[in-house]
């Protein structure tokens, strides 16, 4: 029984899931604008706002560990350090923006455009 399992499942093994995932949050935070579906943002969005998050806490050195051990890329990590750590210290919430895009036309899922605000 699924009984309070509330979770977005993605139908496929949960390591892949995992990287596809932390690869889709590293595009976001480099290119600040992706184009995915609709099931996948919805999974992605938390992470990616806990990476900010992390990257506005005033320890610093836990906040690059949680950064690193997340994304694949370093140029990503001082993307977050640098850049979206300033432009979001007054920001307490709400740093990502879904946008329906329509749907794709091999298998009709429905995209969306994820972005940081």
């Amino acid at each position: 029984m699924r009984h309070n399992k509330k979770s977005l499942k993605m139908n496929m093994q949960k390591d892949h899931a995992a990287a596809l995932l932390r690869n889709l949050a590293t595009s976001i935070i480099l290119y600040e604008k992706v184009t995915t579906t609709a099931s996948r943002a919805k999974r992605v969005q938390p992470i990616v706002e806990n990476l900010i998050t992390a990257a506005k806490t005033k320890d610093i050195m836990n906040a690059i560990r949680q950064i690193n051990e997340t994304v694949f890329d370093k140029n990503a990590g001082k993307k977050l350090m640098e850049v979206l750590k300033e432009r979001y210290k007054e920001r307490d919430g709400g740093y990502t923006r879904i946008i329906k895009t329509g749907f794709r036309s091999g298998d009709a899922a429905p995209t969306v455009s994820i972005q940081l605000v």
